[in-house]
C-alpha cells in the first residue's frame, strides 16, 4: 500500500474507461475537526484540527443545520465558477462533542453531499462557528442559504480542520451514466 504521513492507500484496482473520480461519485463525506476551550490540544494534531479560545454551543450549532438540508442553490456558501452550478443536495451535516475514541472531547462535523463546489464545505463550517460563539443567531444559517448571494455570505473556516474522510462510487456498471448525471446542469426541483 501506498503511505504518506498524511494518507495511506490500502487498495487499487483498475476500472473502466468511462470512470471519472470527479464526476462519478454518488456522495462525499468530509469532517472538520475542532478543539475548542473544552477540547484537549494534542500538538501532534496541530495540522487537523482547528484551535479556538472560548467553549462552542454545539447544541445551537447542530439546531442550525436542519434549513441546509436537501438540494438547494449553496451560492451563499461557495466561491462559484464560471459555467458550475452550485446546487447541490446535503445529505447530512451533524455537529456533535465526540465522547469517544482519537478524536473524545473535540467539536465535529460530518458533511455528507452529492457534490460540494469551491469552498463550500470550510463555509458551512465558518457559519457553524459564527452560532456556536454566539456571533450570529442559530436562524442565520438558514437565511444565508435562502439569500442567495455572494453579499454577507458565510466565513471560510482555515483548512487545516478538514479531512475527506470518504467517496463513493456506483457500481462499474452505472460509472459512466453517473457522470452523465452529474456534468448536467442542475435546476432545483422546488
Amino acid at each position: 500500500a501506498l503511505h504518506t504521513p498524511l494518507m495511506s492507500v490500502t487498495g487499487a484496482r483498475i476500472v473502466p474507461d468511462a470512470f471519472d473520480a470527479r464526476f462519478g461519485a454518488l456522495s462525499r463525506r468530509y469532517t472538520y475537526r475542532i478543539a475548542d476551550a473544552d477540547a484537549p490540544r494534542d500538538p501532534f494534531r496541530r495540522t487537523t484540527v482547528l484551535w479556538l479560545p472560548g467553549r462552542l454551543d454545539v447544541e445551537a450549532m447542530a439546531a442550525s443545520t436542519a434549513p441546509l438540508l436537501g438540494e438547494h442553490d449553496f451560492l451563499s456558501y461557495c466561491k462559484p465558477r464560471q459555467g458550475a452550478t452550485t446546487i447541490r443536495t446535503l445529505r447530512t451535516l451533524d455537529w456533535r462533542r465526540a465522547s469517544t475514541g482519537a478524536d473524545a472531547g473535540l467539536v465535529v462535523l460530518s458533511v455528507v453531499a452529492d457534490a460540494f463546489c469551491h469552498s463550500m464545505v470550510r463555509s458551512l463550517v465558518g457559519a457553524g462557528l459564527a452560532v456556536g460563539q454566539g456571533r450570529k443567531p442559530v436562524s442565520w444559517p438558514g437565511e444565508l442559504l435562502a439569500a442567495r448571494t455572494r453579499n454577507g455570505a458565510a466565513p471560510v473556516a482555515p483548512p487545516h480542520g478538514l479531512t475527506l474522510e470518504e467517496v463513493v462510487y456506483p457500481d462499474d456498471d452505472d460509472l459512466a451514466a453517473r457522470a452523465e448525471r452529474a456534468r448536467a446542469t442542475r435546476r432545483l426541483t422546488c
